[in-house]
């Protein structure tokens, strides 16, 4: 029964008049506490007056932070999160500042730091008495959801009608394995599980099962695939494309938006969300409208580009922007603490986690996570058809401090909490709702290359080169004998000393060699060396198109047999004029894998299942670099060697980094038959399309974007063994561009840090993979 309508707005007066209150009593309890914060005037006051003067600057706070609060927020709509973050208590100061001096009599005073804590605190105690008293009042919260659900069938044009198919919203859990899920959903030494809600409803009305990533096992790749339906030509996180002269980086707005327009073409659609969907805290858009934290759209300007305006509804209210601030602080301290406790018990392995990492750490697992969570609970109470949103959290901390860590599982009950509120909201939402949960990757634990083997990947690979190596480098076991065998190839005599950069062996350049590898005229640069995790690329920026493998043994003889040979390098994947694609391993082993044929013992077996396909498939793709190498791989610990500095790793092939997890409810279809394995993101792709079509939900237009045609064509052209040095139309079509001059955005899903290439050395870069 409805309530009569001065009911309605009775009870909606004794709720400002509470929080009023409520405020009133905090403001004079910090006047009492903090000697700067005074409401009284010099010559003394009454306890009345005092309670007025209170009274009046309470209220024009409150009336400050609902009007004016969200035209800052929106004026300052272009600054990065983090900022805006940390302005929060600045602003709040400030209208507390003039709230004071707008008092008739003149009373109240604080100094300004002292107001930004009486902001923050009395932003605080109103928000949460106005929350309690909200879902106190069931109507209210009702009337609110009928007004979103009346809001939209108008937006929509719809009749009102409450047969509306069930929405899904899709909850990507960064970086969370299937084995470290289960291994958080299981009770130990009677302790309830560390993700109890998931626990729950796997225990009820979901079911989970792993799924096996492509060779480049990271959330470029892995989301290009889900979203957008095509991850062809993504070899890694990062890689250097020869036709362009440019890195490609997942996680850079300018290569995302590339990666973005050309895995449409190739599907001949937008994406996954393209109808009625929302995309939040992801690398694409799947075609979304509805945008938050998106990476793609993030270098864009003006009215198009919502990724940041999705987070206003958020800052919009200081009380959240304040919660986060306080916590994004805590976060900063909690990782300095928990980073000094690993290095005084002298954990092992252990990465540096100084410098911006904190700073980078609290955006991921606090900011952005609150952003997204909001933005996604907004979706539902809006009833969106389709939502996906990435939880990035769990990834950053488990790279620095390890899968399976005690930071990475406090990480996991947080998250759990997260998907325990976006639950609750869905019980009240306009329409049904199905959430399914999925990974993109999982990660594998080890120390990092350097760390085992004193040497970076660079370094050995300019070993195996004859090129001069660091001091460090050369003095290391691998790093001399790759030296001494990369000169002894090249008839060089060893020159003893070092010079004044800490560079031993000589700086002499091999002999020049023409683009067939014989002798040329041309100047040899130096390889461009790049690292995904536990995979490298290498690429020789002076010679067009992909290198062969003879070509590469007649400027290097000694580089490959250095690489496979290393005990750190578990295979290398080269290309063959005369077998294409081949992998070698240590002791002379090699796997022609377009022919069969093997020689030894094949260095995939070690890898699994799969791993073959996996590689054979990434070996005939464009942007494929002339050499990729995977680390080694112990199966008895499951550990690899990231190329970079992270404890925990993916990009590549070995251990639990390639079996991430989809959790779905049980009355949708199961994702494969009995028996199936579920393979690569673009199968997942299909299957959570499918899902979609099952409650009628948006269909994923079957008819080709709105891309030209020379591109779609260039997209599904099947790849050459051997690139030539012209742009395809596709590439015509996507031109190159610039690497962005400004400072990163953090607003976006992460910070990004791009990789420096020049033409003096190889660059390895050690930014995390996303």
């Amino acid at each position: 029964m409805q309530k009569p309508r001065w009911k309605t707005v009775g009870g909606t007066l004794l709720r400002v008049a509470a929080v009023w209150a409520v405020s009133t009593l905090t403001m004079l309890a910090l006047a009492g506490i903090l000697p700067d914060f005074s409401l009284k005037s010099g010559d003394g006051d009454t306890a009345t007056q005092i309670a007025i003067t209170a009274a009046s600057g309470a209220g024009a706070f409150g009336v400050l932070s609902a009007l004016v609060w969200p035209l800052l927020v929106r004026a300052l709509l272009l600054m990065p999160a983090l900022v805006l973050g940390l302005l929060v208590f600045v602003l709040n100061g400030s209208m507390l500042l003039i709230a004071l001096s707008v008092n008739p009599d003149g009373r109240g005073a604080a100094e300004p730091e002292t107001a930004v804590v009486v902001a923050a605190v009395m932003s605080a105690a109103s928000s949460a008495t106005s929350t309690f008293l909200t879902v106190r009042d069931d109507g209210a919260y009702r009337r609110r959801l009928a007004r979103l659900a009346v809001r939209r069938r108008r937006r929509l044009g719809e009749d009102g009608g409450s047969d509306e198919p069930p929405g899904t919203v899709f909850l990507q859990l960064d970086g969370v394995g299937h084995a470290v899920l289960r291994e958080a959903l299981r009770e130990r030494e009677n302790r309830p599980p560390g993700m109890p809600t998931v626990a729950g409803w796997l225990q009820s009305t979901h079911k989970v099962t792993p799924w096996r990533t492509d060779w480049s096992s990271q959330t470029g790749a892995s989301q290009l695939g889900i979203l957008h339906g095509s991850n062809e030509d993504v070899p890694a996180f990062r890689w250097y494309e020869k036709k362009t002269g440019e890195v490609m980086v997942s996680n850079r707005p300018t290569s995302a938006a590339v990666l973005q327009r050309r895995a449409a073409a190739r599907a001949r659609h937008d994406g996954l969300l393209t109808v009625d969907g929302a995309s939040r805290g992801n690398l694409f858009t799947g075609g979304a409208d509805q945008l938050a934290l998106v990476l793609s759209v993030a270098a864009r300007r003006g009215k198009h580009n919502r990724s940041r305006s999705g987070y206003f509804a958020y800052f919009a209210d200081p009380a959240n922007a304040t919660r986060t601030a306080v916590s994004f602080l805590a976060e900063v301290v909690r990782e300095i603490c928990q980073s000094t406790r690993a290095k005084l018990r002298r954990e092992t392995p252990r990465v540096k986690r100084g410098g911006l990492y904190p700073f980078i750490r609290a955006f991921a697992t606090v900011v952005e996570r609150d952003v997204v969570v909001t933005a996604v609970m907004g979706d539902i109470l809006s009833g969106r058809t389709a939502i996906y949103a990435d939880l990035v959290a769990y990834d950053e901390v488990a790279h620095h401090s390890g899968p399976r860590s005690r930071d990475a599982r406090q990480v996991l009950a947080r998250l759990d909490r997260s998907i325990a509120l976006i639950a609750k909201v869905a019980e009240h939402a306009p329409r049904d709702y199905r959430i399914v949960l999925l990974s993109d990757h999982g990660q594998s634990p080890g120390e990092t290359f350097a760390g085992a083997y004193g040497l970076r990947l660079e370094d050995l690979v300019r070993a195996g080169c004859g090129l001069p190596v660091s001091r460090r480098a050369g003095r290391t076991p691998s790093g001399a004998e790759a030296r001494e065998a990369g000169r002894a190839a090249l008839h060089r005599p060893e020159k003893p000393g070092v010079d004044g950069d800490g560079w031993c062996g000589g700086r002499e350049a091999p002999a020049d060699v023409a683009d067939d590898g014989s002798a040329g005229d041309t100047a040899v640069s130096d390889p461009i060396v790049l690292a995904s995790g536990n995979l490298g690329l290498i690429s020789f920026p002076d010679v067009p198109g992909r290198m062969s493998r003879e070509q590469i043994d007649a400027r290097h003889p000694a580089l490959l047999r250095t690489l496979a040979d290393h005990p750190g390098v578990g295979f290398v994947l080269v290309r063959s004029e005369a077998h294409g694609a081949v992998v070698l391993g240590a002791d002379g082993a090699e796997h022609r894998l377009d022919t069969g044929e093997v020689f030894g013992a094949s260095p995939l077996t070690l890898f699994g299942p799969g791993a073959e396909s996996a590689v054979r498939r990434t070996a005939h793709f464009r942007n494929t670099p002339d050499i990729m190498v995977n680390s080694a791989y112990d199966p008895a610990p499951g550990t690899v060697h990231a190329f970079e500095e992270q404890i925990g790793s993916h990009g590549g092939l070995g251990g639990e980094q390639g079996h991430p997890f989809l959790l779905w409810p049980a009355g949708l279809t199961p994702p494969v038959a009995a028996g199936e394995e579920l393979v690569g993101a673009e199968r997942v792709h299909q299957v959570l399309r499918r899902w979609l079509e099952e409650a009628d939900g948006p269909q994923v237009p079957e008819e080709e974007a709105a891309t030209a045609p020379a591109e779609v064509a260039a997209a599904e052209a099947p790849a050459a063994p051997e690139a030539s040095a012209a742009r395809t139309p596709a590439e015509a079509e996507v031109p190159a561009e610039p690497r962005p001059t400004k400072a990163p955005d953090v607003t976006t899903a992460g910070l990004e840090r791009a990789p420096t290439v020049t033409s003096a050395g190889p660059a390895v870069t050690a930014d995390s993979t996303v």
